[in-house]
């Protein structure tokens, strides 16, 4: 699995992520995971989301890291086709209010960081 996650070209991070949940499946079942199939598939996303409460977006990690595994390394993609993500709730954004863009924009050290700010605030500029 590691060599098909390098040869993909995936950021260190991932790999190590990926490779974490896919040694996580196998303790819980204590066997091989090319051992394993869809059902414990399906039964250990249902005890990370109920019992392990790890939050949608975590699941979904391990399910990407799992379908990878059995998809792209061990080639059985029928034991995946029908198996979903999680659904991750929307969270809102935090709006600052207009006394708090102007504190903000107040506090900038220099002009450019104030020009930089008025510009982000003005055009409605955002994380994502």
């Amino acid at each position: 699995m590691l060599e098909e996650l390098q040869r993909r070209n995936f950021a260190p991070t991932t790999i190590s992520s990926y490779l974490h949940a896919v040694e996580q499946f196998a303790r819980h079942f204590k066997c091989r995971p090319d051992r394993l199939n869809q059902t414990h598939f399906r039964s250990y996303q249902a005890y990370l989301l109920r019992e392990r409460k790890m939050r949608p977006l975590t699941v979904r990690l391990h399910v990407a890291a799992l379908r990878f595994f059995f998809v792209k390394t061990l080639k059985r993609r029928y034991l995946l086709d029908d198996t979903p993500y999680p659904k991750a709730p929307r969270r809102l954004p935090q709006i600052l209010s207009v006394e708090e863009v102007g504190r903000l924009i107040d506090a900038a050290d220099s002009l450019s960081h104030r020009t930089m700010l008025m510009v982000l605030y003005s055009t409605g500029m955002r994380n994502a």
